[in-house]
């Protein structure tokens, strides 16, 4: 992975909230924690494009498509 070293500013609180998770070895280092929470926050905000995208999908078409291809799965399904 290529690492860029930067510098920010934090909140007393949150320094010491970062701090006390590397404390409990649930992060190896302040940068671990700092990067994994950028990440999901990242994943977050990224969460209503893939809404948008899935509005521009056709409804009825994409119910008819799961539809069939649950009627080939019910008969072609051995007889427990």
């Amino acid at each position: 992975m290529n690492v860029a070293k930067v510098t920010i500013s934090l909140d007393q609180v949150v320094l010491d909230r970062i701090d006390q998770l590397v404390q409990e070895q649930l992060y190896p280092n302040r940068s671990q924690v700092i990067q994994v929470a950028l990440v999901e926050k990242m994943r977050k905000l990224d969460k209503p494009r893939l809404r948008r995208e899935c509005v521009k999908l056709d409804k009825v078409f994409e119910r008819e498509l799961a539809n069939e291809g649950l009627a080939t799965e019910v008969a072609e399904s051995p007889e427990y």
